[in-house]
């Protein structure tokens, strides 16, 4: 969006929900900077830093959903694949999610985990690891 190109939906949604995840585990932005012009070079060139305390299939998540090139950006097939996402299996609830005090109903899409068939994206060059 900021280089003006076309919106792709689904795609960019998947970068956001990308920048979501950074902030979950890592307790901060994956771009950030005051100056504006600066943080849009950043964002443009999906340079962000991967903390230690990351496992190593989180951080290859990241560098998956975060990558700048739609074409080679996790899509949502493979990021169900993935093994971080697959390290907890959903279990079957059939009261569904309590919230407050009646239960929302949910319904679990059994799925696949091919973890021997994952490609990986750790080559990224514009990410680093501290």
């Amino acid at each position: 969006m900021i280089a003006g190109k076309k919106y792709e939906g689904l795609m960019v949604d998947i970068w956001s929900c990308g920048v979501v995840l950074y902030a979950m585990l890592c307790g901060y932005l994956p771009f950030e900077d005051p100056n504006t012009t600066q943080l849009y070079k950043k964002i443009l060139k999906g340079t962000f830093e991967l903390p230690d305390f990351l496992s190593e299939n989180a951080k290859d998540m990241l560098k998956c959903v975060l990558n700048t090139d739609p074409e080679q950006r996790y899509r949502i097939e493979q990021i169900r694949r993935h093994p971080w996402y697959s390290i907890v299996e959903p279990e079957e609830n059939d009261e569904g999610v309590i919230v407050g005090y009646k239960p929302i109903p949910v319904r679990i899409m059994s799925r696949h985990v091919g973890r021997s068939t994952l490609a990986s994206c750790s080559s990224s060059p514009t990410t680093t690891t501290t």
